[in-house]
């Protein structure tokens, strides 16, 4: 089992509730395969770098699995099907990153505690 790291972009012209249909989606998608989700964040809606499809914002996601390679194939299929997702990238991460993203993740549920 390895470590992955996905962040994908769905189209602003979701609402609230379509933008949580599509993140449970596909983490449907993953735990069907089998997969264990580690962690999920949801960066909201923000300003993209560059016009994608004439459109400058997106709902941005992140989330941390960890699953055997074959998953990420079904995972990325499943994204360019749906019409929502503008763009996405899986990356596995490393042991160093996988440290990095665990203390990001302490880091982050204390903030939230606060």
């Amino acid at each position: 089992m390895n470590n992955y790291e996905t962040v994908f972009i769905l189209t602003p012209v979701l609402s609230d509730e379509q933008m949580k249909e599509a993140v449970a989606k596909f983490k449907k998608v993953l735990t069907d395969q089998g997969a264990e989700i580690l962690n999920e964040e949801a960066w909201g809606l923000k300003k993209m770098a560059y016009a994608i499809e004439k459109k400058s914002t997106g709902f941005y996601c992140l989330i941390e699995f960890k699953a055997e390679p074959t998953v990420v194939k079904t995972l990325e299929t499943s994204y360019r099907r749906d019409e929502k997702v503008i763009r996405f990238m899986t990356v596995k991460l490393d042991k160093y990153a996988a440290e990095y993203a665990e203390k990001r993740r302490k880091k982050y549920t204390k903030t939230e505690e606060a």
